[in-house]
């Protein structure tokens, strides 16, 4: 599996590559969301629901980006990425934060979504909600 860095998600992310974004994300990385009652584990779980998401979120691009390391106490850790977003769903337009942070081998091990304001939020958790329900993404 090949390793990556910082970019490379945003990369495959805005290309809308699925098969790029699966290869970058760890076997047992962590999806988090304010919408989500609990979070989705495992590359295959996550990448499902990330292609879900490729679909709903329309004039989905990043507009910011920031990128340092994971700061544990007094010690750095593996680096980390800070992507801003902006998209519509349904027709409501929505600002966001992927925080994504990335393992010892470079592949991403947790990817903390963050959406706003709330009533495009609700809007993104019932449409990905009813995607999910009609289809085959495994959540754990």
């Amino acid at each position: 599996m090949r390793t990556t860095v910082p970019g490379t998600f945003r990369n495959a992310v805005e290309a809308k590559d699925l098969a790029a974004i699966t290869e970058a994300l760890a076997p047992e990385i962590v999806f988090d969301s304010p919408v989500m009652p609990k979070p989705y584990l495992g590359r295959e779980p996550v990448a499902a629901l990330l292609r879900v998401l490729l679909e709903v979120l329309e004039e989905f691009h990043y507009t910011d980006e920031l990128v340092g390391t994971v700061r544990y106490g007094h010690a750095d850790g593996p680096p980390a990425q800070a992507l801003i977003f902006r998209a519509r769903v349904a027709g409501k337009a929505v600002q966001g934060l992927d925080l994504v942070r990335f393992g010892d081998t470079g592949l991403v091990t947790g990817l903390t979504v963050m959406v706003r304001p709330l009533p495009a939020a609700m809007t993104l958790a019932r449409v990905v909600g009813k995607r999910i329900d009609e289809g085959p993404t495994a959540h754990v």
